[in-house]
């Protein structure tokens, strides 16, 4: 029997904090809530030992599990990514694990003898020449000290509801110490449940009935005598309806445990198993097999054209796992691709599938994740977190598009969920896929180098001939018409003649809203984003400005708020005015778009792709969304607008991205009988990327752009971090980027080279002012070394670590 443990907390410090253990024991990998200065938090025991602190330990005040719910495996896996990422343990282990919901938040204040001196003085308080706001303050601010006075304490949300006051008011009067707070947090049951209205016997005469009372009982009689409360809200009756079934004893409701439905996507056509294999997936797929049968930890890089076959190619894969008595875990980019991955799994392997991603409630998670625990579920499918699934005798791991930057996080723990389920197959001896038509230059040099073993599939399935791409230069489009126009005559003249023939198209402009900028045409003043440096989109259906990175809305300006003129004017395009345009040019056409303007949650998704796979859809506009994973037979042309721009981001993947984006919406085109075509237009015709997109060559443009990489010192020829230094103050930031900047150019860092300090891309962003350093190393030891001794020094300079963000194998560099 142990007397201390020591949890890991999320929290920003690089350690984790011992505590006496009480009454029950726990166990190393189980979760714990312990006190934390003023708080309650769950924590995960990493360590049980006798070795009392040099401090008081708190006493840790409930043990969550009795068994663990991070077993040895990913407990090594969450200590190599606070090692790698210099991300706090803490904070990993939070990320991986989705159990939120079993731990309910809860905030009690009570007054203190300053609040009730405060209390009594205000009575006595004159006018005085102060503004409305600040009187309205303090009235809320005594409202919140008389409810309090009635009590002895209360919880946050009651207070908030009886007196008004919102969080910045109940942490002023914190600050003044008139109140006090302490944390209240407990355990709850996170299981979902749903409400069943059941009919009770005897049966009821209908005619001691009101039509609307009749309306509920007939619908039960015909869901035989059951069915959920939620069904009977689409009677169009009162909801006191049903309450008068209930008093009058002819409805009884229930709780009871909800059913998880995987994905509403319709079953479209035969498994993938169902298709006949060509000659290079068998040879793929034994391969591949064969990996996971060793139990021997391997990475195998699936390099196949667009609709080549690599979907059924793993999931025959995942089959043969399955049935040897394994499991298996597939990853893809998004949350907009789930549902039809989990569609295709659920029609291959059942109930055996589990899904995991962040759109899912809290609820939802933590129910699957009980699910796949109790290897009710040895299939899993899901974004980035879904790696770490806490599956049982892992044997594949698959990584569908694994060149996609959504595998990297952007927020701590920064950690790329690709190579994370590398490291994954390495410590628990599990074979690994990284499955792309467009692979990371790192990925596919790490394949040349011998590192990873490379599979191609260089043939469409049924030998379908890859889409015809033609060029459409827009600068000659522009000097030929003498107009600026979104589409070329060549697109307009091509959508023509699909939608006549009764085909599908897509159309694709990676940029959202309708307008990119909004200035003044009389002063030239564009109109930024309040907390950001970066100007704001205008969204013409809802009539306002957004920014896209910070979600800062607010009202088209009638006039401008710096010279006062009312020439307001709107420049550059976005997917919705793509789609108006569309509906200008092509009236008879049934247009859908995809979006993050139109897409708010999984539902909205699934209900665009199913009316675009059922025919209802017959052109689909989008961002990159429509560019990834969807195989739709009746697609035949699609157009690309504007998807060059990326090359002028100040950014050494740019070239690769664009290559990449182009490729995979390209290859949505001509994946059914008939065949397909791409009409791309550029303002780059010459650029190699956009060459090789045409040309559907990736080994060209990979041997082009790795010499550049080579030349520049930059990935896969080195290892490369982004340390962000941020603020809300500028003199702040400036002071602390100076600090760090001195002692990168007194510090002997042996290998590695340091670009920097300057200015990041963008200057401010949510409300931070930014500036960064960048650090590139042949050595990953040398760099993380390096780091480690700056993150020491910010330390010692009391630069708060949240303050100083360190991007280890960075992809975005604003």
């Amino acid at each position: 029997m142990s007397t201390f443990c020591d949890v890991a907390l999320p929290v920003p410090l690089d350690m984790a904090f011992t505590y006496k253990i009480a009454d029950h024991q726990p166990v190393i990998g189980g979760r714990v809530l312990v006190p934390f200065r003023t708080e309650r938090l769950s924590g995960v025991v990493l360590a049980m030992h006798d070795n009392a602190p040099s401090m008081q330990a708190k006493t840790v005040l409930q043990v969550l599990d009795t068994e663990p719910v991070l077993d040895t495996g990913l407990i090594k896996l969450g200590q190599w990514i606070s090692q790698y990422y210099l991300a706090p343990i803490g904070d990993v282990f939070r990320s991986m694990l989705p159990l939120a919901a079993e731990i309910k938040k809860a905030r009690i204040y009570r007054m203190t003898e300053t609040g009730y001196e405060a209390l009594h003085a205000s009575a006595n308080v004159g006018s005085s020449r102060r503004s409305k706001q600040d009187i309205d303050t303090q009235m809320v601010e005594y409202a919140v000290l008389d409810y309090l006075s009635m009590s002895e304490d209360a919880l946050e949300g009651t207070i908030r509801s009886a007196t008004g006051a919102n969080r910045q008011i109940l942490d002023l009067l914190l600050r003044k110490k008139w109140i006090a707070r302490e944390d209240a947090s407990s355990v709850r049951d996170a299981q979902r449940t749903v409400q069943v209205a059941m009919l009770k016997e005897p049966p009821i005469k209908p005619g001691k009935l009101n039509e609307n009372q009749q309306k509920i009982i007939a619908f039960l009689q015909q869901q035989a005598g059951r069915a959920l409360v939620e069904q009977l809200r689409t009677l169009d009756v009162p909801r006191t309806t049903l309450q008068t079934l209930v008093k009058r004893e002819m409805v009884e409701l229930i709780e009871e445990p909800a059913e998880f439905t995987i994905s509403s996507m319709k079953k479209r056509g035969p498994s993938h198993l169902d298709f006949i294999f060509n000659a290079e997936q068998k040879a793929a797929l034994v391969t591949i097999q064969r990996s996971a049968q060793e139990q021997k930890f391997s990475v195998s890089l699936l390099h196949g054209v667009t609709g080549s076959g690599k979907t059924a190619v793993y999931l025959a894969a995942m089959q043969s796992v399955l049935e040897s008595g394994r499991s298996a875990i597939l990853l893809v980019p998004e949350i907009g691709l789930t549902p039809a991955a989990a569609a295709n799994l659920h029609q291959v392997f059942g109930d055996e599938v589990a899904i995991l991603h962040s759109a899912l409630s809290a609820d939802e998670r933590a129910e699957q994740w009980h699910r796949i625990r109790r290897g009710e579920a040895r299939i899993v499918v899901g974004t980035r977190s879904a790696v770490f699934a806490p599956v049982a005798n892992l044997a594949l791991i698959v990584v569908d598009e694994e060149h996609d930057s959504s595998y990297k996080q952007e927020e701590t723990p920064r950690y790329n969920g690709r190579d994370v389920a590398v490291m994954r197959g390495k410590l628990t001896g599990a074979a690994v896929v990284l499955a792309s038509a467009t692979p990371a230059i790192e990925s596919y040099h790490n394949a040349e180098a011998g590192k990873y073993r490379l599979i191609q599939l260089k043939e469409r399935v049924e030998r379908r001939p890859l889409p015809e791409v033609e060029l459409v230069d827009m600068r000659s489009e522009f000097q030929q018409t003498g107009e600026d126009q979104i589409f070329s005559r060549q697109l307009i003249l091509e959508v023509t003649d699909r939608l006549e023939r009764g085909e599908q198209a897509m159309v694709l402009l990676n940029r959202r809203g309708y307008s990119s900028v909004v200035l003044c045409r009389s002063c030239g003043e564009t109109l930024q984003c309040k907390n950001c440096t970066i100007a704001m989109t205008f969204h013409k259906a809802a009539h306002r400005m957004e920014c896209h990175y910070c979600s800062y809305r607010q009202a088209v300006p009638k006039r401008c708020p710096k010279c006062d003129s009312k020439h307001i004017y709107f420049l550059g395009t976005g997917s919705e005015k793509v789609e108006e345009r569309l509906h200008a040019a092509f009236p008879q056409a049934r247009i859908g778009r995809l979006d993050r303007d139109t897409v708010r949650n999984r539902h909205d998704f699934e209900h665009v792709l199913n009316q675009f796979h059922s025919g209802e859809i017959n052109l689909l506009v989008g961002t990159q969304m429509i560019a990834k994973g969807h195989d739709v037979h009746g697609v035949t042309l699609v157009g690309v607008v504007g998807a060059d721009y990326a090359l002028g981001f100040p950014d050494f993947r740019a070239a690769e991205r664009t290559f990449q984006l182009l490729t995979q919406v390209a290859g949505r085109a001509g994946r059914g009988e008939m065949p397909g075509k791409v009409v791309l237009q550029t303002y780059h015709p010459d650029h190699y990327a956009v060459q090789f997109a045409q040309q559907h060559n990736y080994s060209g443009f990979y041997e082009k752009e790795v010499r550049f990489r080579k030349w520049m010192h930059y990935p896969p020829f080195s290892a490369l971090a982004n340390v962000l230094v941020r603020s809300d103050k500028l003199e702040q930031t400036l002071r602390w980027t100076g600090q760090l900047g001195k002692w990168f150019e007194s510090t002997r860092n042996e290998g590695v080279r340091v670009l920097g300090p300057s200015v990041a891309p963008i200057l401010r962003l949510k409300r931070d002012y930014r500036y960064h350093f960048i650090l590139k190393a042949a050595s990953r030891e040398k760099l993380n070394a390096a780091l480690r001794r700056m993150l020491a020094f910010a330390d010692g300079e009391k630069i708060p670590r949240t303050n100083v963000i360190v991007d280890v194998d960075a992809l975005s560099l604003l």
